[in-house]
């Protein structure tokens, strides 16, 4: 990378909790960082002291972190260029009126996730189909099904009818991970024009056409104002019955006791990796259903991805300082940053 030109080393303020400095940032991506700036980072696997990020936002070019930023920790930092979100969500703890008047960049790494998610949903999504992770535990409790008693359920994915609800950076790596098996894909995004849904290779459909008409259904839409719980008992409903419903992006765009009450019926099965309570306490009746592939919230928390996050902040930051736009991370843009509801 280049270095950055100027007299002495600006500062940037590394505290990605709960995340750690060497999660994110290789050795050698690290090695730069330290050679380039001047570099205030937290302890490792604590956040850093309110007092010691205060001392210096004075001084400092770039914040990594969740951290507030209210409109008065801001203002005690003139120098300050971007703010790297290092957790994935745009969320609402950074007055982004004043960033947007100041020209500070709020960038978000959600996009270094997306790969590593649609990998998983894809992989729970044939688990579902097939029941892998099912009939595995039959076979342990020496209950095995053998030739078609153990698929008389089977949803196969090849040349299904496959339906996205949302196609953000999720879904534009999953469609291409789907065309092997040259499925149906139907896509519903509002805030996308068709025509970006159509060129991508899929159909632009409604949300009651993409719910009734999927075989497999994956939920993949960021939460907003708009749409927390939109995908609601009623909705839930128009599902289709005996298909697989795959959820890792937010919990809170589904009613989620709605959700369990219709698997628990029997009406679709479903994977979900985010949940409204994480931990998920112990006596949750989802540790006790069949007819649910559970995972822990791991889809996109892996090596890889958290390194991408270090190349991303590093690559936009030399960008940045350098007096050109980032290219590598989301922008929060000013019509939507408002919206968005993750926490």
């Amino acid at each position: 990378m280049p270095a950055i030109e100027g007299e002495g080393r600006p500062l940037v303020i590394v505290d990605p909790y709960p995340y750690t400095y060497h999660q994110i940032f290789t050795p050698p991506r690290s090695a730069w960082l330290r050679q380039q700036f001047e570099v205030v980072s937290a302890p490792e696997g604590v956040p850093l002291d309110d007092g010691v990020l205060e001392e210096h936002l004075g001084e400092c070019v770039a914040i990594v972190g969740l951290m507030p930023l209210g409109k008065d920790r801001l203002e005690l930092a003139p120098k300050l260029k971007v703010i790297f979100n290092s957790g994935g969500n745009f969320k609402q703890n950074i007055d982004y009126e004043y960033c947007f008047e100041r020209r500070v960049h709020v960038l978000n790494c959600g996009p270094a996730y997306a790969e590593a998610v649609a990998e998983l949903a894809l992989g729970l999504a044939l688990d579902l189909g097939r029941g892998i992770s099912r009939e595995d535990r039959r076979f342990r409790a020496g209950e095995e099904r053998y030739l078609f008693a153990g698929n008389a359920d089977v949803v196969q994915l090849f040349r299904a009818r496959v339906g996205l609800i949302g196609f953000g950076s999720l879904g534009r790596e999953l469609l291409p991970l789907l065309a092997p098996f040259r499925c149906q894909v139907s896509i519903y995004d509002p805030w996308l024009p068709a025509s970006v849904i159509t060129k991508a290779g899929a159909v632009a459909a409604g949300l009651d056409e993409v719910l009734r008409g999927s075989e497999f259904l994956f939920v993949l839409a960021g939460v907003t104002s708009e749409n927390e719980g939109f995908l609601d008992a009623g909705r839930l409903d128009e599902v289709a019955a005996g298909s697989c419903v795959v959820l890792v992006s937010r919990a809170a765009v589904v009613e989620f006791d709605a959700l369990l009450d219709r698997v628990a019926a029997g009406r679709f099965r479903a994977a979900i990796d985010v949940w409204p309570e994480e931990p998920v306490p112990a006596g949750s009746r989802a540790r006790r259903m069949e007819d649910l592939v559970l995972s822990a919230h791991r889809a996109g928390g892996i090596r890889s991805a958290f390194y991408e996050i270090g190349e991303m902040i590093c690559d936009d930051l030399g960008l940045i300082m350098q007096g050109l736009a980032p290219v590598r991370m989301q922008p929060a843009a000013w019509e939507l940053v408002r919206r968005y509801r993750s926490r």
